[in-house]
């Protein structure tokens, strides 16, 4: 019975420790796969003089994020309605380029990335000088 008790103890500990170690894991990927598409645009503009007007046409339409879903991209050019623009907690828009995040794990974001269902999102910020947790921004 002893036994039993130590190794509930352990996994009490254990399991939650790994899931938040996970959870950091995915965070740095969906960073990193950011930064890559960051740079393909990028390119595409050294190439065009234009952003892109989907992921498609960098290549990377079909990429998901660590949680499967896709990343979500804006470009800004003739946007005249900016209510899907990612803003801060004083409703200014994060870039004034092109809006680039994961979802995070819930799946679920609203404009605002101080609004509970974007907090976990991985964004860009300050046209690609921060990239990172929404909550850290």
């Amino acid at each position: 019975m002893l036994a039993i008790a130590v190794i509930a103890i352990l996994s009490a500990i254990a399991i939650p420790t790994y899931q938040q170690y996970e959870l950091k894991v995915q965070d740095a990927q969906a960073q990193k796969d950011i930064t890559e598409i960051e740079g393909r645009i990028s390119l595409y503009y050294q190439i065009n003089q234009t952003l892109p007007q989907s992921l498609s046409q960098v290549n990377e339409g079909s990429v998901l994020d660590p949680w499967g879903n896709p990343y979500h991209y804006l470009d800004f050019t003739g946007l005249t309605n900016i209510s899907q623009v990612r803003k801060d907690r004083n409703l200014i828009p994060l870039n004034t380029d092109y809006d680039l995040f994961s979802t995070g794990p819930n799946g679920a974001w609203q404009a605002p990335i101080t609004a509970k269902s974007s907090r976990d999102d991985i964004i860009r910020a300050n046209n690609g000088a921060y990239v990172g947790l929404a909550s850290d921004y």
